[in-house]
């Protein structure tokens, strides 16, 4: 059986969503994962460890990158320090453009986050028999498939069919996914779609 292919080829992911859908998957605790997940509305908060462009409109000197320091602050010229960590970027560009003001006249601030810290909001994380354990920034649409590309896929020791999902979205509530019948019999029904905060866990076979 294989357990660890190359997921280089996007024809192959093709070929999975093309192919005959087949009732499968063992027994289990869980109940199984919705195809399509809950609809929520998602908006990133920035967090510690976080990397931020500053671009004031006509002012090149006050555009930078900012590092968003460990006790959730960030520095800035003419900006004193200020609380980011738990704001979306636009509420943290109009602050900056009010403090800009004092200084500026009628600043127009943006904020993009362009490399992500350690927080865990927003993220995808996959563990257990995986060739390479990680934690993925959220995109939205997102599925399984996504998930396992950015692993490498499962190790010869992975039982797929029985992996789960910690969906922290809806309180730690736990689902059972399919991983062996998306790999190997091209079951497109289950590459269910990811959500914010989810934690994807292959344990080992028994």
């Amino acid at each position: 059986m294989l357990r660890a292919w190359n997921w280089g080829r996007r024809s192959a992911v093709g070929a999975w969503a093309t192919g005959v859908l087949l009732a499968g998957g063992c027994a289990t605790v869980y109940p199984p994962a919705p195809y399509q997940a809950a609809e929520t509305q998602y908006e990133y908060r920035i967090g510690p460890g976080d990397r931020l462009s500053l671009v004031v409109w006509q002012h090149p000197e006050l555009s930078m990158l900012v590092p968003v320091r460990p006790d959730g602050r960030i520095s800035a010229p003419l900006v004193e320090d200020l609380e980011a960590v738990g704001k979306d970027p636009a509420s943290l560009a109009r602050e900056i453009a009010i403090q800009l003001a004092r200084h500026v006249s009628d600043p127009v601030v943006s904020v993009i986050v362009t490399d992500f810290g350690a927080a865990d909001v927003g993220r995808v994380r996959v563990t257990g028999e995986v060739i390479r354990p990680l934690a993925m920034q959220y995109v939205r649409g997102m599925t399984l498939v996504d998930a396992l590309i950015a692993a490498q896929g499962i190790t010869d020791r992975a039982a797929g069919n029985r992996a789960t999902i910690l969906r922290t979205s809806e309180g730690n509530k736990q689902y059972s996914i399919r991983i062996e019948d998306l790999v190997n019999r091209g079951d497109a029904s289950a590459n269910v779609e990811l959500r914010p905060g989810d934690i994807l866990m292959i344990p080992r076979r028994r």
